[in-house]
């Protein structure tokens, strides 16, 4: 009985499957967070209102510049 026990303690097949598992949750919750960030709500915010806002300093720009 002691042995058996002691096996069973040693196993660590299912730890690597609960690390795999932890792994993937954490990959999942960082892609759901930076999809969250490129979208964004409005056009303000996420990917759209970036390139809004570096064509808006580029268009104040070349209007100084007078080209």
């Amino acid at each position: 009985m002691n042995a058996k026990l002691m096996k069973f303690l040693r196993d660590e097949d299912g730890i690597t499957a609960i690390e795999y598992g932890l792994i993937a949750g954490l990959v999942a919750v960082a892609l759901v967070i930076g999809v969250g960030f490129l979208t964004g709500s409005d056009d303000s915010t996420g990917l759209k209102g970036i390139f809004h806002g570096i064509g808006t300093k580029l268009t104040n720009l070349a209007t100084s510049v007078g080209t």
